[in-house]
């Protein structure tokens, strides 16, 4: 018998029926399966389940995972019931025969750290594996948690040995402890799993909700689906939208159940976030002009008056007279900034302490920021620009714009006014609509 055959054998005999599911035994505890649905938000449907552990002793009380997990001895006992956990969700998930649908397991490190060291017998096992069970290998999502295997090579390894067997690779709890884009990068994923405490930031602070955004967009550049779990809120499920993530899992769209969704499956609570969606951007849109309103109409005032004549300090002195203005200047048709900048009264002159070698940004070049080539491309019209870290203090800022033509004796030439604006972030988006 081969080595993979003997392995595959000593643990589905330890497989058993209970109540027409199927169970593992090991010892006194009794290991069974929930799922989890996924869905797919373009589609609008379910596309897979995550297969997570439930435990009962022999009285029948659930043990949760992880006391589960912590109660083993030994490493050799902690793989035997890794191992074991992953044939019962096999084994339902088969029973069930429901088509076009992923299964994503959960695989202990430790396991993709051995794969290496049994050379083609692990190649075999899983082949014998797949065969057991009819599963094949195009319909099973590993999931790893990349930042827990300190051997990137062994890692590297066994995704490649999965992949040759037609698996997807799943990198999970991404953004926390110490996942980076580094290894994103070098692993290729085929599926990252956004950590759930990001989720929940992002949903709270807009400025955490651009940086989810940005983190999705680099993950989709690195080739990678992007997957939010542990979505709970209606807020959470908007964030999810907005931020252009093609998969999500949590309480808000089902919760884990032994019985798996049937193919084709799409909860309201999908469909109606698409109405929802527009309902929030046009609140936020228009809170933001509101907020801004003043400082829009000051910036654009100060870009006529200049073009009629008046001086910078004179044009901008209605702007640095508002609440959160900081400072003015203006950028030739080059972006290269003419003369000094003109901060508010309270500031005067003066730069935050900490950053004194950017505070000269006389002749400096800001043609690649938004403020000015978007104001270049729409001369007489004001533009601002989303929050950004300011190059003044350790603070955010947003920007007005408005370009105009200047005249300098028989000559016009094209002129930006800017203003900064000091911004302080909401503590949270505004309110989403029901579902």
């Amino acid at each position: 018998m081969h080595p993979g055959t003997s392995r595959l054998s000593d643990i589905t005999s330890l497989l058993e029926q209970d109540a027409g599911k199927i169970v593992g035994r090991l010892g006194d505890l009794r290991l069974g399966s929930h799922f989890q649905p996924i869905y797919s938000l373009s589609h609008a449907r379910v596309v897979g389940h995550e297969a997570l552990l439930r435990t009962r002793d022999a009285a029948g009380t659930p043990i949760p995972p992880p006391e589960v997990f912590a109660s083993f001895k030994t490493a050799a006992e902690l793989s035997r019931c890794d191992r074991l956990s992953r044939f019962v969700h096999m084994a339902n998930f088969s029973a069930a025969a429901q088509p076009d649908q992923w299964l994503f397991l959960n695989v202990h490190p430790e396991t993709f750290q051995k794969l290496p060291s049994m050379g083609q017998g692990g190649s075999a096992y899983l082949r014998s594996v797949q065969d057991h069970f009819n599963l094949p290998g195009n319909r099973v999502v590993l999931e790893v948690l990349e930042s827990a295997v300190p051997d990137l090579s062994a890692l590297e390894y066994a995704m490649g040995l999965m992949r040759a067997h037609g698996c997807l690779i799943a990198i999970d709890d991404f953004g926390a402890g110490h996942s980076n884009f580094d290894r994103v990068w070098r692993l290729q994923p085929d599926i990252v799993k956004l950590d759930r405490s990001l989720i929940a930031r992002a949903a709270r602070e807009r400025r955490a909700q651009r940086v989810v955004s940005q983190m999705v967009s680099l993950l989709h550049e690195c080739g990678a689906m992007v997957l939010m779990e542990g979505v709970e809120t209606i807020d959470e499920a908007l964030l999810a939208m907005e931020s252009d993530a093609d998969m999500v899992q949590g309480y808000f769209f089902g919760r884990p159940q032994p019985e798996l969704m049937p193919t084709g499956h799409s909860p309201s609570t999908i469909t109606q976030l698409y109405a929802g969606l527009g309902e929030r951007r046009d609140q936020q849109r228009k809170a933001h002009r509101n907020e801004l309103a003043h400082y829009r109409h000051a910036i654009g005032n100060a870009g006529v008056l200049m073009e009629g004549g008046h001086s910078m300090a004179e044009a901008c002195h209605t702007f640095l007279q508002l609440t959160a203005a900081e400072v003015c200047y203006v950028l030739d048709n080059d972006g290269y900034q003419i003369g000094p900048n003109l901060w508010c009264a309270a500031r005067d002159g003066r730069t935050q302490q900490g950053y004194e070698p950017l505070s000269n940004s006389e002749g400096a070049c800001w043609a690649r920021r938004p403020y000015f080539h978007r104001a270049v491309e729409a001369i007489g019209k004001v533009q601002v620009t989303r929050p950004y870290r300011t190059l003044h203090g350790n603070h955010m800022c947003v920007t007005v714009s408005y370009a105009f033509m200047q005249r300098a004796g028989d000559q016009r030439h094209l002129r930006v006014v800017c203003g900064d604006i000091a911004w302080n972030e909401p503590s949270a988006p505004c309110s989403a609509p029901s579902p």
